[in-house]
C-alpha cells in the first residue's frame, strides 16, 4: 500500500506542473469567447434587450447593456489573468442567470436528466468560470504577478 500511494504522490508531483499552462488554456480560450459573446450583444443591444424582455427579465436594457460589458470585460479579465476569481464568480451567476432565465428545464434536469443539463447553451460557459473561480489564474496570470509583487515588496520594507 505505501508502495501505491508514493507511485501516487510522484505521478501527482509531476503532473501538477501542468496546472498553470492548463488554466492559462481555459482562461484564453473561453475568455475570448466570453469576449467574443459580450461583443456581439453590444453590437445588437435592441435584440438583447428584446430577448431579456420575452424572458421577462427586469430592467432589460439595463440588463442588455450591463451583461454584454460583464462578457465582453469578463472576458478580457480572464484572458488577462485579472481579478479572476471575481470576474469567475460574476461569469457563474452570469451563467445561472442565463439557465434560470432560458433553460429551467434543463437547469431542474441536473439530477434527473443530465443530457440535458450539459448540452445546453449555457453550461460550458458555467463549467469554464466555476474552473477559473475554483482554481484561480494560475502562476501565468497578471494575478500571480502583482500578488508577487506586492510580497516583494511586502518583503523589501
Amino acid at each position: 500500500m505505501k508502495r501505491l500511494i508514493s507511485i501516487d504522490r510522484g505521478i501527482s508531483a509531476k503532473l501538477s506542473v501542468l496546472q498553470s499552462p492548463f488554466l492559462l488554456a481555459i482562461r484564453l480560450y473561453w475568455g475570448w469567447q466570453f469576449a467574443q459573446t459580450g461583443w456581439g450583444k453590444m453590437h445588437n443591444i435592441a435584440k438583447i434587450t428584446g430577448f431579456f424582455s420575452r424572458l421577462n427579465i427586469p430592467f432589460p436594457g439595463f440588463n442588455a447593456h450591463f451583461i454584454s460589458g460583464l462578457e465582453f470585460f469578463g472576458g478580457l479579465l480572464l484572458i488577462a489573468g485579472l481579478a479572476t476569481r471575481l470576474t469567475g464568480f460574476l461569469l457563474a451567476a452570469n451563467m445561472f442567470v442565463a439557465y434560470w432565465t432560458s433553460d429551467r428545464e434543463a437547469l431542474s434536469s441536473f439530477i434527473s436528466d443530465p443530457g440535458k443539463f450539459y448540452v445546453a447553451d449555457p453550461y460550458t460557459f458555467l463549467f469554464a468560470s466555476l474552473m477559473v473561480l475554483i482554481f484561480g489564474a494560475g502562476f501565468i496570470s497578471l494575478d500571480a504577478y502583482i500578488l508577487g509583487r506586492m510580497k516583494e515588496q511586502d518583503c523589501l520594507s
